[in-house]
């Protein structure tokens, strides 16, 4: 089939097997390619595109089981699956527009009385595969990120090319109603094979138009989104339809949407509890407002208030403005006069500080295991992962920002860890130049940049908090350490050799370790570590047009083309900075539930998710893109991904999982249903929960399922303190001034009040205007002015 911008290829069972943009001069195939399905090994014929799996009077049915009627003609295809009582039809053929296709799924009673549908969902199996290739370029033109918003009636999914560079996909919901985007992962884990990369796989995605999950496996504490069945009358037809258009970038897509007649909601993705929440809606013609709902849980009970008082309505525009109450994610729907509806779900929160406070007491109460323990001085849970001592990090920044509320027991602790646990774990009589293998017959090189960052931090204390050595001692075991992890000549093994050029969550403290050893006097360590980081961030950068970095452990990775994106831009590589800057950006999601708007990754829980530590680190190298390039895009992509990432905190969220106080979750899994694992479907976990699974998931879990929060989480948050933890933006977007990480009031005299939102308000910054503001040691501003283009204290 054919129109004036695609090209399709349907199977003979009627799936959509190719996609491809005539534009497109990659020719991706937007679709699964079943083609590629034979070359890996993976049997998933049944989740092609337009297969769909559906329960009518309790009978469960799936389209592969069954031969359709599939009629094609040159710009229309039609596939019909009928089951006695009841019909799918499914139908593809041009939109309105060139650039658009139509495709409509029609459910049909053909019985003389009703039928009870417990369940349809409809496979929208767009690309989104890590090919298991090391032809990075493959990775970047023939894959996609796939972002959704899921609202009753203006349902749509952001499909982007992982390079960053149009043309991208648009499916958007034009009627009927849709519940949810499920997926499936398929994937290969070559971990224990000692080989790097050892990691690929792709998701499925689904269109949930009834029910979603089967019995007793509904998430018990999303109330968010709706997953109720539906009842199709004698002789009644169902019909949903969606439209495929091409998109140039992030705000194509919204404009492409208002087009097909989605209205434009934007919100704050988090906001303070009791401040205002501020949401703007520009509508479609011939559309207003009947009325507007906010739903939020307290105390196991739902709370829906009518809000549609606050509504100030200018013709297509409308702002809504009121105090939001209660804390945890609060859903915000908008009743159109056609009876449609569309959402924006946020977060509201407490005291992030208060949040900080209660983790950090936590690793310190709980965590912290004593001399007595079976293994002494060592912070729970345990694992020869450097990730783990990401706790201990988030110990000392807390500490070191918190200057006012030191508290030195906390600090004493992680110190007789780090010398008492840390160093003979990893060290073989604590000797820096001899890393312990602690893998068996290989160490891991990427451990040291989170040991040597523990130590450094601690040299940044006074003496009279430190107890077992001088805060010069950790200086200069930072250093060592440091050394250990960027110099191929300190190591025997091809495999360590390799590594030590990788770059990996040190770029985030490089700069900070560098101007400390230099102020305190270890010129020659300041010398070698500079002439060495100065040699790696000079080699990624040359090969960045090739992409390198991109490529880690696993074929295509956010951890390695965000330190690079990072890393280039603190170290003012212009042309190597864009190229990263533009796969970051692509990775970070957008959508209308803040909880969406995560850097994509699937690794961890099988399912479009939020991982703590690289969700975080991400966010913390977009922010560093935004601070060289000045791209606000790059700015706000940090702050969404980052309010998602903090929800892996959130001990007042409602809508998944309880935490109790201070405790966090590593993993959030997006999706509903996660087809693989259904009880973990918007729920935050540790990733020992997937024990059970055996496999692979035994040796990485040989405890079980042990109920703990993994150990890869702390360092996301250091990052965080050191980014949005203390600054607030101004920016300018079609020539108004907005603010990130903040409340912007105007004021009559022309000025404007910026209320933080940070837990540590020290800066506030002004890119554009090149105003850097920051407040003297140890003072919060958590309330400025910027008056005739300066920022005061309030």
């Amino acid at each position: 089939m054919e129109t004036t911008y695609f090209d399709l290829s349907f199977n003979q069972h009627g799936a959509l097997t190719r996609l491809t943009m005539k534009n497109d001069p990659h020719h991706m195939n937007w679709v699964i390619d079943p083609d590629y399905l034979k070359q890996v090994g993976y049997r998933d014929a049944d989740k092609l595109f337009g297969e769909f799996n559906l329960t009518v009077d309790h009978q469960s049915l799936s389209s592969i089981h069954f031969q359709p009627v599939v009629e094609s003609r040159q710009e229309r295809t039609t596939v019909t699956f009928s089951f006695g009582r009841a019909a799918v039809r499914l139908t593809y053929r041009p939109g309105l527009t060139d650039e658009t296709l139509d495709w409509s799924i029609e459910l049909i009673n053909h019985s003389n009385r009703p039928l009870l549908v417990d369940h349809f969902a409809v496979w929208v199996s767009l690309a989104y595969i890590m090919f298991r290739d090391q032809n990075v370029l493959r990775n970047m033109n023939d894959s996609a990120a796939v972002f959704p918003s899921i609202s009753a009636d203006f349902t749509k999914l952001a499909a982007v090319r992982r390079s960053g560079k149009a043309p991208h996909l648009g499916v958007y919901q034009l009627s009927g109603k849709t519940l949810s985007v499920g997926t499936y992962c398929e994937y290969t884990n070559r971990f224990f094979e000692n080989v790097s990369p050892s990691l690929d796989g792709m998701l499925f995605h689904q269109l949930i138009l009834a029910g979603g999950y089967h019995k007793d496996q509904q998430p018990p504490t999303d109330w968010i989104y709706n997953h109720d069945g539906l009842i199709l009358s004698p002789g009644e037809t169902k019909q949903w339809r969606y439209r495929l258009c091409t998109l140039a970038d992030r705000n194509d897509f919204y404009a492409r949407a208002m087009a097909f007649g989605h209205p434009i909601i934007r919100y704050q993705p988090m906001i303070k509890e009791n401040e205002q929440a501020q949401l703007t809606l520009t509508m479609p013609e011939n559309i207003t407002i009947r009325q507007v709902h906010v739903s939020y849980r307290n105390d196991d009970r739902l709370i829906s208030e009518d809000v549609s008082r606050y509504i100030e309505q200018d013709g297509r525009n409308a702002l809504l403005a009121f105090p939001a109450q209660g804390s945890g994610e609060h859903k915000i729907t908008i009743t159109f006069d056609n009876g449609k509806q569309d959402c924006v779900v946020f977060n509201v929160v407490r005291s992030l500080r208060q949040m900080l406070d209660e983790r950090v007491d936590y690793i310190s109460n709980t965590l912290y295991q004593g001399a007595d323990a079976k293994v002494p001085f060592s912070f729970i849970p345990l694992s020869n992962q450097g990730e783990s001592l990401g706790k201990l990090s988030l110990v000392l920044q807390k500490n070191l920002l918190d200057q006012g509320h030191l508290n030195s027991r906390q600090i004493r602790q992680v110190e007789a860890s780090a010398v008492n646990y840390v160093r003979p774990k990893w060290f073989i009589n604590g000797d820096f130049r001899k890393p312990r293998k602690l893998y068996g017959n290989f160490y891991r090189v990427m451990d040291f940049e989170y040991i040597g960052h523990m130590f450094f931090l601690l040299s940044k204390f006074d003496n009279t908090v430190l107890k077992l050595h001088h805060a010069d001692d950790y200086l200069q075991w930072a250093a060592d350490i440091f050394n250990l992890r960027v110099n191929p000549a300190l190591h025997d093994d091809p495999r360590a050799q390799s590594e030590t050029q990788m770059l990996g969550v040190f770029f985030l403290y490089i700069n900070d370790l560098l101007s400390e050893l230099k102020q305190r006097g270890l010129t020659d360590k300041y010398a070698t570590i500079k002439k060495l980081w100065e040699q790696i961030a000079d080699k990624v950068d040359r090969e960045s047009e090739t992409y390198r970095a991109a490529v880690t452990e696993h074929y295509y990775d956010n951890a390695g083309f965000g330190p690079a994106a990072g890393a280039l831009s603190n170290t003012g590589h212009t042309d190597g900075a864009r190229r990263y800057s533009r796969l970051l950006e692509a990775n970070i999601g957008f959508s209308n539930d803040f909880r969406a708007q995560a850097p994509d990754r699937w690794w961890e829980a099988l399912s479009y998710m939020m991982h703590a530590l690289w969700g975080g680190i991400v966010s913390a190298a977009m922010l560093q893109a935004y601070d060289f390039l000045k791209d606000s895009a790059y700015l706000e992509a940090a702050y969404r991904s980052t309010v998602a990432m903090l929800y892996c905190y959130d001990t007042q969220a409602t809508a998944t999982g309880k935490l109790e106080k201070g405790a966090a979750a590593s993993t959030y899994s997006i999706a509903g249903p996660n087809l693989n694992r259904p009880d973990l479907s918007r729920q935050r976990f540790g990733q020992s929960a997937f024990a059970s699974d055996g496999g692979i998931f035994t040796r990485l879990f040989p405890e079980g399922d042990t109920g703990h929060a993994d150990w890869d989480m702390g360092e996301e948050l250091v990052a965080y303190l050191n980014g949005f933890g203390c600054k607030t933006y101004l920016y300018t977007r079609a020539g108004q001034l907005r603010v990130i990480n903040g409340r912007l009031e105007a004021n009559s005299d022309g000025s404007y009040t910026i209320f933080s939102f940070a837990p540590y308000p020290r800066e506030y910054i002004f890119t554009e205007q090149n105003l850097h503001y920051t407040t003297p040691e140890g003072i919060l501003a958590p309330v400025v002015k910027f008056i005739d283009h300066q920022f005061v204290r309030a």
